[in-house]
């Protein structure tokens, strides 16, 4: 793996700070949030400077029962080309849940859930990484991820987890050392012990990131300072190997570029400080993993024999596990058996908090058009309206809700403005300026849907 260095994330808001920044050697970017045939110029200024630039995907689920769409991964493929990447990553985790191999509609979480760590989720995610390596024109790399809820009746630790999915994949990882202290809050997981099962030579690159806890629990906002724990941790995984390249994120609450720049500073310290690894040490690590995993891993006797694809049966059971929790979280049904309902109700607020957040940046007019009143009323309505088809699409079922769904709109100003701003949107055609056929478009939206 080529030595990539110090990155950060690359978002519009913070796009001409990180051009000016010292030392940022690379940039990640939401694959999802950039267009191939309408790069922002701002990633085209870095490109030409020598600035690598990876796209980071976040909706291809590929701990999800089904195969991955292969849309989807030939949209990342386009994007890797794009942007001349030399390395696409993606997340263990699913997004979506039901259809065909539950004979349910599909839901869609609109955030990252964690895959059970059991044998038939490995099996389907093993099969899962394969189809997309073969889609892919670069190396793959998987990331894990930060969780409120634990499974019931894992068969795993996550090292453990990690080390058998590299072993028979071949994938590479991206380990985020954020994730991992909220996984030891909120799940009693050792970072220690997660770093000492890691097949740390098959490391990509390092994500950092700032949360913030509450009520004991610890929530990965991408929107707070990199806490010390955090650093700490990332110590300790540069003690056992030179990481190829590590990388800061933010999403919200974009402090200035001083801020920014203290905290890459505080990084590449807490690398230092770790040694950044030896030789001998890597060295190692490459044997290990070519001899078997080290004594105590518990890897799967059956290695082997799942190596190939797992049965739809297996499938079928993860998608009937996966939409019971979704459903739970999203769609209010009873709480699947096993799993902490309080933490279930505080990942169900964080989901429709996150979606409310989302939407008012996809659909910045409605925040405008209902002023305060929109949080409340967009909670009101994901509590018994789950997202089945993406952001856009629960931007223009929000405002149908409120229009037609017995949403409260008390202004006639404020009806008149939602419902021009749906109009606008929900048809195929641009608005036209005729009065006549705009009624006639809303009217025939109306009756379709009744």
């Amino acid at each position: 793996m080529e030595r990539l260095g110090t990155g950060i994330g690359w978002r519009p808001e913070i796009a001409d700070a990180v051009e000016g920044m010292p030392g940022i050697d690379w940039v990640e970017v939401v694959a999802e949030n950039v267009c191939p045939g309408h790069l922002p110029e701002s990633l085209r200024r870095l490109r030409a400077r020598g600035v690598t630039v990876i796209p980071h995907g976040v909706s291809l689920g590929l701990g999800g029962a089904e195969r991955p769409d292969a849309g989807r991964l030939a949209a990342l493929a386009e994007r890797v080309g794009a942007l001349g990447a030399p390395l696409v990553t993606e997340h263990i985790a699913f997004v979506r849940a039901g259809g065909p191999l539950t004979a349910s509609p599909r839901l869609e979480a609109g955030h990252l859930l964690p895959v059970p760590r059991t044998r038939d989720a490995l099996d389907v995610l093993c099969e899962n990484i394969r189809i997309a390596q073969d889609a892919l024109p670069v190396p793959l790399a998987v990331e894990n991820i930060a969780a409120l809820i634990s499974w019931p009746g894992e068969e795993m630790t996550e090292g453990q987890f990690l080390y058998d999915l590299a072993d028979r994949t071949g994938v590479r990882l991206l380990i985020d050392v954020a994730n991992l202290h909220t996984n030891h809050v909120n799940r009693a997981e050792d970072p220690a012990e997660a770093l000492a099962e890691l097949p740390l030579e098959a490391l990509a690159y390092v994500h950092v990131a700032g949360g913030f806890e509450r009520d004991g629990v610890w929530h990965d906002s991408h929107a707070h300072p990199v806490p010390r724990p955090v650093l700490d941790i990332l110590t300790d995984l540069a003690s056992r190997v030179s990481p190829p390249g590590v990388l800061l994120e933010r999403d919200e609450n974009f402090p200035g570029p001083g801020e920014l720049e203290g905290e890459l500073r505080a990084i590449r310290d807490a690398v230092e400080k770790g040694g950044g690894g030896d030789a001998g040490r890597a060295g190692a690590g490459r044997a290990r993993i070519s001899q078997g995993p080290p004594s105590g891993t518990g890897r799967s006797a059956s290695s082997k024999e799942s190596a190939g694809a797992p049965a739809e049966a297996v499938r079928q059971r993860l998608a009937l596990a996966q939409t019971a929790l979704l459903s739970a979280l999203v769609a209010g049904t009873p709480a699947p058996e096993g799993f902490d309902r309080v933490r279930l109700g505080v990942q169900a607020r964080a989901l429709a908090g996150k979606r409310a957040d989302v939407v008012a940046k996809v659909a910045p007019e409605l925040p405008l058009i209902l002023g305060s009143g929109y949080r409340p009323a967009f909670l009101a309505y994901a509590q018994g309206s789950p997202m089945t088809d993406g952001y856009r699409r629960d931007a223009l079922t929000f405002a149908e809700h409120l229009l037609f769904g017995g949403g409260a709109l008390a202004e006639a100003r404020t009806r008149r403005q939602v419902r021009e701003w749906w109009v606008e949107r929900s048809g195929p055609a641009p608005r036209s300026r005729r009065p006549a056929v705009r009624l006639a478009r809303a009217t025939r939206k109306v009756l379709l849907r009744r």
